[in-house]
């Protein structure tokens, strides 16, 4: 089999794999499909072929050798654009359940889910179970009270998601107040 045939159906590998591929998983592929046997030198031969073609400037992807695998990924210069579909995308799956229950751990963290529930007046499981599988918050530890409750904290992610590099860039309650939640005359 000419190199070339190879080499695309290599790309295709890479491309369709959800996580990095390795060489060991190519030649198994690609011996279950073709009849003679392809090696582990054509192989590299073809990731050398196809991280040349993606190292140019035309392409916003590139070859990356990462966890003992192949990947395609984007480029830095492109990391910024990729990284705000993604927070815009992540930002629309949160309930508002879930955003009032991040908001409340964010402002009073470390929190046990015992206070995060006696702030909102409900139940608050499947919240903070949803923000902890999108590792939005972390478990801190156990408080040192009766029952030793677990407590929650903001995570790294969390920053990332908020574009925030420090918990006190989080908007203080009197600046987000809204006119008609007050009462009487501003007299400020």
């Amino acid at each position: 089999m000419p190199q070339q045939d190879i080499t695309r159906h290599i790309e295709a590998l890479i491309f369709s794999s959800i996580q990095s591929i390795s060489v060991e998983e190519i030649i198994l592929a690609l011996n279950a499909v073709f009849e003679e046997e392809i090696v582990e030198s054509q192989i590299f031969e073809s990731l050398d072929l196809i991280a040349a073609k993606y190292s140019k400037d035309d392409f916003a992807i590139e070859l990356v050798n990462l966890n003992k695998g192949y990947q395609f990924l984007t480029k830095k210069d492109y990391h910024e654009t990729v990284n705000q579909l993604q927070l815009h995308r992540s930002k629309k799956k949160l309930s508002q359940a879930a955003m009032e229950t991040l908001a409340i751990i964010a402002y009073r963290q470390p929190i046990t889910k015992l206070e995060i529930e006696q702030i909102r007046g409900v139940n608050s499981d499947y919240s903070v179970q949803r923000l902890l599988e999108k590792e939005l918050i972390s478990i801190e530890g156990k408080a040192e009270t009766p029952g030793r409750p677990i407590l929650y904290r903001t995570s790294p992610l969390f920053m990332d998601y908020f574009g925030l590099n420090h918990l006190n860039q989080l908007p203080q309650l009197k600046d987000i107040t809204k006119e008609e939640n007050t009462i009487g005359e501003n007299t400020a």
